[in-house]
């Protein structure tokens, strides 16, 4: 078997450690993150390899980019987070994963507050999840994601080949949406937003919990929140701010939007 370590990010919530140090070194146990997992494969014959991203591709991006390598055998293969520490059980996964006979398995662990997590609700009976629910204020299931998968090779045909384009120094996630012929330049910050089909993301932006239409631009340095939604063909000029702004198709803003409202 192989495995993909999945080892991007920016480890912001270890800060001050990670300025320095990329988090998966950071030690546990007096040993970086990453080599725990790493002699846990090993141990289990897995191979090891490297890919290299140039610029950042989501989170699918990385298993199409090491497509040709995890599909030489047609063997299922192990996904880890880099930050995953634990009693690794691989070859209960192995097991577990072969007898349902499914494209994919995915390790799920109990925590005491769901709310704080995406939390994964499915049969109790036979394993089969249902469906992902990003941190419900109702309890729906207790169950999170605990970042370890195995999937059979040809899960790697559902994912798309890439069209938008990703600057440098972005940060992007969780819960982002990209469309096709998107473009992001340097530096922008995305979380929890719909990226729709050719809009484009000026350098230095910042974007949470927001819906961009098509065709749309965003300026340098804007900063757009509280669910605000651009419809088609918007632009948005640089340093703006808009909060909770609903503006219609065909619009150019020029000014900020400072309290929630419908721009017609």
């Amino acid at each position: 078997m192989k495995a993909l370590i999945l080892v991007g990010g920016y480890g912001t919530r270890l800060r001050p450690l990670t300025l320095s140090c990329a988090k998966p070194l950071v030690e546990f146990g007096n040993k970086p993150m990453l080599l725990h997992q790493l002699e846990a494969l090993v141990d289990l014959g897995v191979k090891i390899s490297m890919s290299l991203e140039t610029e950042p591709l989501g989170t699918a991006g990385p298993l199409a980019l090491a497509k040709d390598y995890l599909m030489q055998d047609n063997e299922p293969f192990f996904v880890l987070n880099s930050d995953i520490i634990c009693d690794f059980p691989f070859k209960e996964m192995v097991k577990f994963h072969k007898h349902h006979g499914k494209e994919g398995t995915i390790v799920v662990t109990k925590v005491d507050e769901p709310s704080k997590y995406g939390v994964v609700v499915y049969d109790y009976e036979n394993g089969r999840i249902q469906k992902f629910v990003e941190k419900p204020q109702e309890y729906v299931s207790n169950k999170i994601n605990a970042g370890m998968y195995i999937f059979n090779s040809s899960i790697l045909q559902r994912i798309p080949d890439p069209s938008a384009k990703i600057g440098n120094n972005c940060r992007i996630g969780p819960n982002v949406t990209i469309g096709p012929n998107v473009v992001i330049e340097d530096g922008v910050c995305i979380k929890r937003c719909t990226i729709l089909n050719g809009a484009h993301i000026r350098s230095h932006s910042w974007l949470d919990s927001c819906i961009i239409g098509w065709k749309c631009v965003v300026g340098r340095w804007v900063r757009m929140e509280n669910v605000s939604v651009l419809g088609e063909d918007v632009s948005v000029k640089d340093e703006l701010y808009i909060n909770g702004g609903r503006i219609l198709p065909h619009k150019s803003i020029s000014d900020s939007v400072p309290e929630p409202q419908i721009i017609m």
